[in-house]
C-alpha cells in the first residue's frame, strides 16, 4: 500500500524572542515535524511558561516542553510564551497539512465491528484504564530522545487512514501496523515506565503502555504475551514483549500508537525510514 505521509526527517528552526532585559534575542529551539500528527519538542529560557492553542503546557525546569498536532489540526498554532519577569510573546506556528489513506479490512468476525451490549459495557471499561494511563504526566522528559522502530517489518497500517471495516466506516486509524510473526521481539522506542499491561483486551488484545513524561504516551497492541507490570522503567531498545494477533485482527501485527495528552499523534514522525526488508526466501 502507498503511503501518502509526510516523512519522519526532523526539522530544525532557532527563533528569537526579545529579551525581558532588551538586551538581545532569547532562543526558542522546536524540533520535530511541525504538520499534523507531528509532536514537535522545544526548548526556551528556564522558568518560560508556555501555552500552545490556550493550553497550557508543562514546561521543565530547564525549558524543555512538547506539544503536538491532532490528525485534523488547523492550519495555524497559537504558541504563547512568557518568559521570566513577565514579558510576553504570541508566535503563530505553520502547520502542515496532510493526504490520508482509505483503507478497507474485510472478514473480521461479525461482533467486533458491532460489538453486542456485553462487549460494549467491556469495551468501556477498557477505554477507560488506557484514558488513565495517559492521563499520567510524569516531569522526566524521557520523550526528549532519538526514537526508535519497535519492530522492524512492513507497514500494514499508516496513521489517519480512514478505515472502512468490512464495508461499514469507523474512525481514523491512529497509529502505525507493522506485519510480523507472532512471537517477534518488540522493543521500547523510547525511555519511560509502564502505565498499563492489559493481556486480553476487546479490540487490542494484549495491551502495553509506556509513560514516556509530560502527557507522551505510547500503546503497544496485539500482543501474544505480557511479561511487565505497570510502574517498571524502561530503557529505549529493551524487549517488552511480542507481536500476537490478539483482539481485533486479521492477521499477527503490531499496532504502535502514540498521544500527547489527548492527542493522537503519528509515532512514524519520530522515527528514520523503516529500514529496507530483505527480499522472502524462495
Amino acid at each position: 500500500m502507498r503511503r501518502r505521509v509526510l516523512t519522519g526527517a526532523a526539522m530544525a528552526l532557532l527563533a528569537g524572542l526579545p529579551d525581558a532585559r532588551g538586551q538581545g534575542a532569547v532562543p526558542l529551539a522546536l524540533r520535530g515535524a511541525q504538520s499534523q500528527g507531528g509532536l514537535v519538542f522545544a526548548r526556551a529560557p528556564a522558568g518560560t511558561r508556555a501555552r500552545l492553542d490556550g493550553k497550557d503546557l508543562r514546561v521543565g525546569e530547564d525549558g524543555r516542553f512538547v506539544f503536538g498536532f491532532g490528525r485534523d489540526h488547523g492550519a495555524e498554532a497559537d504558541l504563547e510564551l512568557e518568559l521570566p519577569g513577565g514579558l510576553r510573546e504570541r508566535r503563530r506556528l505553520a502547520v502542515a497539512r496532510r493526504v490520508y489513506d482509505v483503507q478497507r479490512i474485510d472478514g473480521l468476525p461479525p461482533r467486533m465491528v458491532e460489538p453486542s451490549e456485553a462487549d460494549l459495557a467491556r469495551i468501556k471499561a477498557d477505554s477507560a484504564a488506557i484514558a488513565a494511563a495517559r492521563a499520567r504526566h510524569r516531569a522526566e522528559p524521557d520523550w526528549d530522545t532519538d526514537w526508535v522502530w519497535p519492530v522492524i517489518g512492513p507497514i500494514s497500517g499508516v496513521y489517519g487512514s480512514q478505515r472502512i471495516l468490512n464495508g461499514q466506516p469507523r474512525r481514523p486509524h491512529y497509529g502505525v501496523d507493522i506485519a510480523m510473526p507472532t512471537g517477534t521481539p518488540v522493543v521500547a522506542p523510547a525511555p519511560g515506565v509502564f502505565s498499563l499491561a492489559a493481556p486480553d483486551m476487546y479490540f487490542t488484545g494484549g495491551t502495553l503502555m509506556i509513560d514516556h513524561g509530560h502527557g507522551v504516551a505510547s500503546i503497544y497492541a496485539h500482543l501474544a504475551g505480557l511479561d511487565v507490570a505497570p510502574g517498571r522503567r524502561v530503557a529505549r531498545g529493551e524487549r517488552i514483549g511480542a507481536v500476537g494477533a490478539t483482539g481485533r485482527v486479521t492477521g499477527a501485527h503490531l499496532h504502535w500508537g502514540l498521544t500527547w495528552t489527548s492527542v493522537q499523534i503519528d509515532p512514524a514522525l519520530l522515527v528514520p525510514p523503516m529500514p529496507r526488508q530483505p527480499p522472502a526466501p524462495g
